[in-house]
């Protein structure tokens, strides 16, 4: 771990990207931008967000944890008529070469139940994402007002 002055110099001479000192990439996917949004006081449900991009070979995410809440379950909030439905999946795959994208305001998300204490911006905490094909990947997600992480993800993302 960096000391503060230690970071400070890293990141004035370039040595660190702060975009990208959060992704994290193994041999069979990419986790780019994972960030959470900050919770009221009351509100024991949170959601993050992340890309997940499938490097050579197709990758399902089966489930996730995080010390920071009773569960962690993956859903996907989508419009039925004129009303937003969000439901619990099993599982979210993506496609060899692809990448899935999660945002605020509709799609996959990853949520989390029984927050132990409320999200609160520039926060960070740990989330573990497991994967049927390749086991564990562990990620640090930062939080972000939800304006903040979609422009600094999509930003990253077109990089």
């Amino acid at each position: 771990m960096l000391t503060r002055a230690l970071w400070l110099t890293a990141l004035l001479t370039g040595s660190i990207s702060l975009v990208s000192a959060h992704d994290v990439q193994t041999e069979h996917v990419k986790i780019t931008h994972p960030f959470a949004t900050p919770t009221p006081p009351s509100v024991t449900n949170g959601a993050a967000y992340l890309d997940i991009e499938a490097l050579a070979e197709p990758v399902t995410l089966m489930s996730a944890h995080s010390p920071i809440s009773a569960s962690v379950e993956l859903h996907d909030m989508q419009m039925e008529g004129d009303m937003m439905k969000m439901r619990q999946v099993s599982a979210i795959s993506v496609d060899a070469g692809e990448t899935l994208t999660m945002r605020p305001g509709g799609g996959y998300h990853i949520m989390f139940m029984g927050l132990q204490q409320p999200l609160v911006e520039s926060e960070r905490f740990p989330l573990t994402l497991t994967f049927a094909e390749h086991g564990d990947v562990e990620v640090e997600v930062w939080v972000q007002s939800a304006e903040q992480g979609s422009q600094e993800a999509d930003a990253h993302h077109h990089h």
